[in-house]
């Protein structure tokens, strides 16, 4: 079932009130959106002429867990915060929401795209329908 999405301003208040908050130089967030495009043709390049009307989208909890634990591992991290969204999502339902902080930019920046990645193609199942 869909979820209501995080508040951003909530979530940056307490990370700055978390301990680790002291070393920490930079926050990033990144928010995933359901677009019309279809992943394909974002990805390779193949246009078969369809646009996504929404997405069935769900997530393994235990590997999410474990990315995130891998991240922390990373040079510079001491913050992560992830939500994702599941159930049927309509063209512009968020999918999901990271926040890291870390020590500077290169680390914090290089851990965005590690745990994206790692959740992207390793945690979730993502099923365009299509018109």
């Amino acid at each position: 079932m869909k979820k209501i999405s995080p508040s951003m301003d909530e979530w940056l208040k307490e990370a700055k009130a978390d301990p680790a908050a002291l070393q920490v130089g930079m926050f990033l967030v990144h928010n995933g959106v359901v677009r019309q495009t279809p992943k394909a043709q974002v990805r390779q390049g193949f246009d078969d002429g369809s646009q996504v009307k929404g997405m069935e989208f769900a997530y393994d909890d235990a590997k999410v867990d474990a990315v995130i634990a891998e991240t922390y591992k990373m040079k510079g991290i001491f913050y992560i915060r992830v939500w994702l969204n599941e159930g049927q999502l309509e063209l512009g339902d968020d999918i999901m929401y990271v926040l890291i902080g870390g020590d500077i930019r290169p680390h914090v920046v290089d851990a965005l795209q590690f745990l994206v990645g790692k959740i992207k193609n390793e945690c979730v199942t993502e099923i365009e329908q299509k018109q």
